[in-house]
């Protein structure tokens, strides 16, 4: 494998800890007993002389649920998927038509929940094949890479707005035109942090 997985995969051997869109708002309160529903999400990684990218997407700004927000391809588990990696790879072929066959999964982190009230998975994978991204225009807008390097020298800040009539605080990590916050922002951060940076 390319050495510029070598923190990634010393990352996974670490210890983590769930993250949710409350980390910052502990002042939340949650219902006991929620049911919170499966979901995963691809963090592809593809080697480049210039470093490690990133692929995301920018959701289709028709859509009903957060349209025109940066995300990871994925999705919440159907019952024909064998868990959220399954779900995951599935919605990335499905989105931005990336053949699963084209990825190596490294491994997950531990799952985000989110205030949509998903118990999301970030499956992390590598990229050993090209492929041409070929968005879905019902879901997804722009296919597009962000340096990992710009991630993990931790350009995130807290920034935050009234939501349900309450402030609600969440990370960003801005790239050129490109807002990334909310739940991608925080696994990212969950990511970063368990590299020690």
């Amino acid at each position: 494998m390319a050495e510029g997985f070598t923190p990634l995969l010393a990352a996974l051997a670490r210890p983590g800890r769930p993250s949710s869109d409350y980390d910052l708002n502990p002042e939340t309160d949650l219902p006991a007993g929620r049911v919170l529903r499966p979901a995963g999400v691809l963090i592809v990684f593809e080697e480049t002389p210039a470093g490690l990218q990133l692929y995301l997407t920018k959701r289709a700004s028709h859509l009903r649920h957060h349209p025109g927000q940066i995300a990871f391809p994925g999705g919440k588990v159907d019952p024909a998927d064998d868990g959220p990696v399954a779900a995951a790879l599935r919605e990335a072929e499905e989105e931005i038509g990336l053949p699963r066959e084209n990825v190596e999964i490294l491994g997950v982190l531990e799952p985000h929940e989110t205030v949509t009230g998903f118990l999301v998975t970030p499956v992390l994978a590598r990229l050993v094949a090209p492929f041409t991204p070929r968005p879905d225009p019902s879901e997804v807008d722009e296919v597009f890479t962000v340096p990992f390097a710009h991630l993990a020298s931790r350009r995130f800040r807290v920034e935050s707005r009234r939501w349900r009539g309450r402030m609600r605080h969440y990370y960003v990590a801005p790239f050129g035109p490109y807002y990334i916050w909310g739940a991608t922002a925080r696994m990212l951060r969950a990511l970063c942090d368990r590299m020690g940076r």
